[in-house]
């Protein structure tokens, strides 16, 4: 049986003025036309905003690269998915009979778009400070849990150590090219993993730069691929 939204917004420590968003950021594109699409759009860029803002500030040597693989290893479809998990998300979406019949309800991408959602809601609702407020609530456990230490790692090694938390094979590097003269060479390799039928080409002065080269490109890959 499906729980009331009131009760589900009580448990997030929530307080509506228009109770009607609420709802709506739970309410799926299946169940009504008027559903969740366009708060979650919204949500998604509030999200984004705060959690770069807010590792801004709590890793100050931190590389714009190494923020940016921090951002995307928070917000993204799985973690979303998880802290909706948390709090029960499946009991109160509202969901077309094709979606429940299907096990909806259970799926990363409904429960990360109904949280995104409900974001955009507190944001029309009671402005940004206020979303602000809660997301960096809502994130406290994972923003504590993270380590400089694991991502300033080289691109190489985090992906090796990515796949071998996922008991898949490593990470196969092929060089495709090596041009120039022997002062100047420059190598271009490819690197393929068994995750995602992509393949990634890195390019360095040496072998092992065009490597660490492919493996960042195919992080990045994967972060936008999980978002």
């Amino acid at each position: 049986m499906l729980k009331k939204p009131e009760v589900l917004c009580k448990k997030l420590g929530l307080t509506f003025n228009n109770p009607k968003l609420f709802t709506l950021a739970l309410t799926h594109r299946s169940a009504h036309s008027n559903n969740n699409e366009r708060l979650e759009f919204l949500g998604d860029s509030i999200l984004g905003f705060v959690i770069a803002q807010k590792l801004y500030d709590l890793f100050p040597e931190a590389s714009e690269g190494i923020l940016s693989r921090l951002r995307a290893s928070l917000v993204n479809q799985s973690s979303l998915a998880e802290l909706a998990r948390e709090h029960q998300f499946g009991d109160y979406l509202l969901l077309g009979s094709g979606e429940l019949k299907s096990g909806g309800f259970r799926r990363d991408s409904i429960l990360s778009d109904a949280l995104e959602a409900i974001m955009g809601a507190l944001y029309k609702d009671q402005g940004i400070y206020a979303c602000q407020a809660w997301i960096e609530r809502l994130f406290t456990e994972k923003l504590n849990n993270l380590s400089l230490d694991n991502w300033q790692k080289d691109p190489k090694t985090q992906l090796q150590e990515l796949m071998q938390s996922k008991k898949l094979p490593l990470p196969e590097y092929t060089l495709i090219t090596m041009s120039g003269l022997a002062h100047e060479q420059l190598f271009k390799v490819q690197c393929s993993i068994s995750l995602i039928p992509d393949t990634c080409v890195g390019a360095g002065i040496s072998r092992k730069r065009a490597e660490q080269s492919a493996a960042e490109l195919m992080l990045e890959l994967l972060n936008k691929d999980t978002k």
